[in-house]
Order: C-alpha cells, then sequence, then structure tokens
C-alpha cells in the first residue's frame, strides 16, 4: 500500500521521464510565479490606495515585507524560467535547480502568511501554508531525495518559526507537531504524484514502442507481400500466354479455358494486393483529362473481351476532371467488373455519365443478387467479410472495393452504393469538375 513511498522510475524510462518532466516542473514554475506575481501586485496596489486603512492590519509591517518577496520572487522565477524555456542551450541542471528552489520559495512564502495572519502562533491558521502543500506535491514532479530534502527544510522553517513568539511552551509543541506532520503530508502527496506521473508516463512509452514494432512488422509484411506479389506475375503471364496459345489451336478446349480463366483470377488478385501495398505511396500525380472520353474506352475495351450487354450513355456536354487515369480506369474497372460478376449473364448492365451542381457523377449499375443490408456496411473495408464469389466461382479477397474507396478519396471524390438483394447494385462515384 505504501509503496509509492519509496517508488523509482525504472532505469530504462528514467531518463527520459526526468528529462519529460524537468521541462513541465519549470513551464509550471513560470505559470505559477506569474500568478503569484500578479497577486502580490494586486495586494500592493490595494495597500497603496487604501493605505489608511490597511495601515492599521496587525503585523501590517510583516504583511508588507512578504508583499515585497512575493513581488522580487515572482519577478525573479518568472524572468529566470522564461529564459531557460526559451533557450536553446538550456541544460537538465539548470531547469532542475531552478524548480528546486522554486519549491523552497513557494513554501516559504507560504509558511510567511500563515505565520503573519496566525499572529505567530501557526497552528491557529494553515490555510495558505496548505495551500502552498497542495501546489507543490500536485503540480510538480519531484524525485525522492529532493523531497525528502523539501521536507525536512519545511519542518526547520517551521520550527524555527515557533521559537521566537513569545507563546507557551505548549503552544510551541504543538506547532512544532503539527510543522513535521505537515511536512509527512508533503511527502507522501508527493510521492504519489510522482508515481502515478511515472506510471503514465511508462504506459506511454510501452505503447510508443508497441506501436513501432507493429509499423516494423507492418513494413516487412508489405515488403514480403510485394515481393511475391511482383515476382508470382511473371510466371502467370506465362500460362495465360501458353492457354492463349492453345485457344488459338482450338477454340474449344475446355481444359484451356480453365487454365485462361484460373490465371486471369489470379492475376486479377495480385494486382489487387499490389494496388493495396501501394495505398500509401504519396506518389500520385493527376491531370486535366476528360470523363466522357475515359469511360468511352473504358466501356469499349469491356464490350470487345466481353460478350455481356453494356448499355452505356454520355452526355452532350464533356466533362473535365483533375485525375490519375490509370488509378481511375482501375476503378471503373473493379465496378464493370463486379457488376458484371455478379449479374446474370441474360441482363445488361449500365454505365452512365451526368452532372450533379459541381460535380461529376458516373453510375454503374446491375441487376443481379444485390447486397444485403448489413453487409453494405462492411464492402468498402480492406479484406472485407462482404466478400465473396461471383456467380460463376469468381473468388475474391475483398480489397477490391476498398481500393476503389481509397483512389475516388484521392482524386477528391466519393463513392457511394445502393442496393437491394436479387433487384440489383449501384454503385455512384462523385468527382469534383476541373
Amino acid at each position: 500500500m505504501l509503496s509509492f513511498i519509496l517508488y523509482k522510475t525504472p532505469q530504462k524510462y528514467f531518463k527520459a521521464f526526468d528529462t519529460h518532466y524537468s521541462l513541465i516542473n519549470l513551464k509550471q514554475v513560470k505559470v505559477i510565479s506569474a500568478c503569484i506575481l500578479v497577486l502580490a501586485l494586486f495586494a500592493r496596489i490595494i495597500g497603496v490606495v487604501f493605505y489608511a486603512e490597511t495601515s492599521k492590519i496587525p503585523n501590517y509591517d510583516e504583511y508588507s515585507l512578504s508583499n515585497w518577496i512575493q513581488l522580487l520572487g515572482g519577478i525573479l522565477f518568472w524572468s529566470v524560467s522564461s529564459y531557460i524555456l526559451s533557450s536553446t542551450k538550456s541544460t537538465l541542471t539548470q531547469r532542475k535547480v531552478t524548480v528546486f528552489l522554486f519549491l523552497l520559495f513557494q513554501l516559504l512564502i507560504s509558511l510567511g502568511i500563515s505565520y503573519t495572519v496566525s499572529h505567530h502562533n501557526t497552528k491557529n491558521t494553515l490555510t495558505m501554508l496548505l495551500v502552498g502543500i497542495l501546489v507543490v506535491s500536485i503540480f510538480f514532479v519531484i524525485e525522492l531525495r529532493e523531497i525528502i530534502f523539501t521536507s525536512i527544510f519545511l519542518a526547520l522553517a517551521f520550527i524555527v518559526a515557533i521559537v521566537f513568539p513569545k507563546i507557551a511552551l505548549e503552544e510551541k509543541l504543538i506547532n512544532i507537531i503539527a510543522g513535521v506532520t505537515l511536512s509527512f503530508i508533503l511527502f507522501c502527496f508527493s510521492r504519489h504524484t510522482y508515481q502515478s506521473k511515472s506510471a503514465h508516463f511508462i504506459k506511454i512509452k510501452e505503447l510508443e514502442e508497441k506501436n513501432e514494432e507493429i509499423a516494423l512488422l507492418n513494413t516487412q509484411k508489405t515488403n514480403i507481400l510485394s515481393f511475391v506479389a511482383h515476382d508470382l506475375r511473371g510466371p502467370l503471364n506465362n500460362i495465360d500466354a501458353l492457354s492463349s496459345l492453345m485457344l488459338l489451336e482450338n477454340e474449344d478446349n475446355a481444359e484451356a479455358k480453365m487454365i485462361q480463366s484460373s490465371a486471369s483470377q489470379a492475376k486479377n488478385i495480385i494486382n489487387d494486393l499490389i494496388e493495396g501495398i501501394k495505398q500509401g505511396d504519396d506518389n500520385f500525380k493527376k491531370e486535366k483529362i476528360s470523363l466522357n472520353n475515359l469511360l468511352q474506352q473504358i466501356v469499349k475495351k469491356w464490350k470487345i473481351n466481353s460478350d455481356r450487354l453494356i448499355d452505356f450513355t454520355l452526355p452532350k456536354e464533356e466533362f473535365f476532371i483533375m485525375a490519375n487515369p490509370s488509378k481511375l480506369e482501375r476503378v471503373l474497372d473493379n465496378l464493370i467488373s463486379n457488376a458484371l460478376k455478379f449479374s446474370p449473364k441474360s441482363t445488361a448492365i449500365k454505365v452512365n455519365l451526368h452532372q450533379e451542381e459541381n460535380h461529376a457523377v458516373v453510375g454503374v449499375q446491375d441487376f443481379g443478387i444485390g447486397i444485403d443490408k448489413v453487409m453494405q456496411n462492411f464492402i468498402f473495408d480492406q479484406f472485407s467479410k462482404a466478400g465473396r464469389k461471383g456467380l460463376l466461382g469468381e473468388k475474391s479477397i475483398g480489397l477490391g472495393l476498398y481500393i476503389s474507396k481509397q483512389l475516388i478519396e484521392k482524386h477528391g471524390g466519393s463513392i457511394e452504393v445502393t442496393s437491394e438483394q436479387n433487384q440489383g447494385t449501384t454503385f455512384t462515384i462523385k468527382l469534383p469538375l476541373a
């Protein structure tokens, strides 16, 4: 339970913790010394304006002396802390010495005010001293040796302050007991604060270390995945080429068709993986293009390579956008591919282009199996669990729509889906006009 009394920051984190909190402590010195300066200046102004009334207060001279000490101390510590904070050559020792001296100053002026207000019998009122103890123990992170010295210093200062007043011996003994008790409270509160701050700091550092480990592992995974994906494309291209030669010799070769289809699916998966890896790449160049022309080229390619009907409509007006043509083509290829994959051969798909306010809008619509309402919440996730096989058994790893969304957002646009089961799906892309 009392483990916090002798608690030490683990050596592994001590230097970083010490450096970090020496700076925070110094910032606290600057703020608190500024507060002391403002309050002391306010009290001095009141004393000057209402001198006739304030000079009648018992122990006025002691109040006045205390006020001057606060003013001068506030100016001194605010100036020194400001200089050290702004200096690029400040050292850890300078910060720690400044903080330590300020703690002693803070406790002394708190004790002095309580001493004066209580008419030299401090047990009568300890309010200001308690405030000083709370400020020191809560706002500052103090090492064990420093707080031991500070606590002993406070106890001795308390005892010395009680020796001179002409009060009964029993009153002096009570004051001494109160002083030692308060010094011990200061020590305990400060140690508890130190342990709490240290434990919090260590948790943050451990979390940073874990994040660094995860980032390193993620980089290694990405590098391995990229290496494997790139190296697999060569053999797959060879397989695809050989199957094409076999089909040239015999168009009805079912085995060659199966080989070509499987190679094509594998290449699509690899392309998705490579594109997913490249998402962190900032090399994303855009140029002004005609979206009408790009769509025409893409649809024409699909009409040649597919035996499916594609209903394509273009507006008379030409829309220009800032885009990366190859990236945008990949998105549209993916959407058209999905539309064909998840709708029966007997149905057509629709591709259209129109304008909404200052955006060009591309729609890709099919009349196939649709997407369940629950699954619609996940279709744009990486390696989405909404991924499923096409009507002809085409495989998916759940990257296509994730990549599409990332690419469209890099273009400053958005992609949305509306779908009803067994009625079809529509993907809508909005891109800002150039």
